[in-house]
């Protein structure tokens, strides 16, 4: 923490903090002016319901004029503040009207303690334990820049010695009084600065990590505008080697070499084709805040997955649904989450052997949709399980047919539950199989 005691901050800081400190203050002075009154009403109180003899009240005519005067004047810096507090909260900035306020309000219940410990007796020494509380509470509650509190230690100055005048104190007791109020007020200044320093060094953290989150969206922003442009780029000039080995590939004057050659460069169109596709994907769902979703009967849904799977693809693996209950519903966006469902199928099928059955299982419990994708193939081994939903995952395997990963399909699987406020999990044994559990919110 750096220390300000004889500084403020740089000039580039300056007025954005003391905006920040000055809304601190007068929140500062809402409850310590709320505390102050409550503690004058008690002291009355007690006066009136304790007997004379006991309170001895009549030795102290001073304290019921003060008492009197801090119960009606506390409540008109009280409603000054709220006002103040209201402008402020409107504005987000300080003006000269409410540092001088929250000057006044120091300089008040500083008064206040020195006041008090001159009614104690006559010899302040004796009763400093109120005018060090009060400078101990101004010092803490309130943030002030150097010239501030130097001026509020003058003017503390001048009235301790003008009461001490006052109070005809001879002049020993003048030079000692004096001496204890000096070693008061180096205090209060010491205590002042440090609370300074300390919360100037808190504001100055809250800018960095603003300005480095600021940097990190636009970074992020930037990555994602450049992987999207590169992977949409990178489309045409696979589409056209893929065409050409197409082409080539009727020829049948081909030796058998190049028709394997042609079979690879193929391959490789369509695995690029694939991971071109995740990135863009990827790169969609970095910020998906405003998905649209609509109310949707999830038994009717997934049978419709389940029979698009059985129209488009050939795999012999046979897809079933468990459900639990009819209807069920929940707010999904059909888009997105049919992504999720078909990397979930995709994946057991490439993990399980030809006419294993990939099993969905739909069920409510309480206020949650249960939808589970379990297949009966090699299972996950346990050291990969941590790491399946990392983006670019060390986790991704091949299929039992060479069947490639790009390592970020969960990963964009668990962004879509994500956004749905639904949560995803993995429970696998090598051998046995894997189960992807998903929950929603019930509509």
């Amino acid at each position: 923490m750096d220390t300000h005691y004889f500084r403020s901050l740089p000039g580039r800081y300056r007025a954005a903090f003391r905006n920040y400190y000055t809304l601190q203050n007068l929140v500062s002075i809402r409850y310590s002016s709320i505390v102050f009154l409550l503690i004058n009403i008690i002291l009355r109180v007690l006066i009136w319901v304790l007997p004379v003899s006991l309170t001895k009240a009549q030795n102290f005519p001073e304290f019921n004029v003060t008492n009197w005067l801090y119960i009606f004047v506390t409540p008109f810096f009280w409603g000054i503040n709220e006002l103040l507090l209201t402008n402020i909260k409107k504005t987000k900035k300080a003006n000269a009207g409410m540092l001088v306020f929250v000057f006044l309000f120091a300089f008040y219940l500083i008064l206040c303690g020195m006041y008090s410990a001159f009614i104690a007796t006559s010899d302040p020494r004796n009763a400093l334990t109120i005018y060090l509380i009060a400078l101990s509470v101004v010092s803490v509650i309130c943030v002030f820049e150097y010239d501030e509190v130097i001026a509020l230690l003058v003017l503390s100055e001048i009235v301790f010695t003008g009461l001490l005048f006052m109070a005809r104190t001879d002049a020993t007791t003048m030079l000692y009084d004096q001496l204890m109020s000096i070693i008061l007020l180096s205090g209060f200044y010491l205590i002042s600065r440090y609370f300074y320093s300390y919360k100037a060094s808190y504001y100055l953290q809250i800018i960095e990590i603003r300005n480095k989150n600021m940097e990190i969206e636009k970074a992020a922003e930037f990555k994602n505008q450049v992987l999207g442009m590169v992977a949409h780029d990178l489309r045409n000039p696979i589409a056209a080697v893929e065409s050409l080995a197409m082409m080539m590939e009727l020829d049948e004057d081909l030796s058998e070499d190049t028709q394997d050659s042609v079979g690879m460069i193929k391959a490789s169109c369509i695995k690029a084709r694939s991971i071109i596709s995740d990135l863009l994907e990827a790169a969609r769902n970095e910020n998906l805040t405003n998905l649209e979703l609509r109310k949707t009967e999830m038994n009717q849904w997934l049978n419709g997955i389940i029979n698009t799977w059985k129209i488009q693809n050939d795999h012999k693996n046979n897809i079933v649904l468990l459900s639990g209950a009819n209807p069920i519903y929940a707010d999904i966006n059909n888009e997105k989450f049919q992504r999720v469902l078909d990397n979930l199928i995709s994946n057991a099928m490439k993990f399980s052997k030809e006419r294993d059955n990939i099993e969905l299982h739909l069920e409510q419990k309480g206020n949650k949709v249960s939808i589970k994708v379990k297949d009966r193939g090699l299972g996950i081994p346990a050291n990969l399980l941590p790491h399946i939903f990392d983006r670019f995952s060390k986790a991704g395997r091949t299929g039992l047919n060479g069947e490639q990963s790009t390592g970020l399909g969960l990963s964009i699987v668990k962004q879509i539950v994500e956004s749905h406020n639904g949560a995803i999990s993995v429970e696998s044994e090598e051998g046995k199989g894997t189960t992807f559990s998903i929950e929603l919110p019930v509509t």
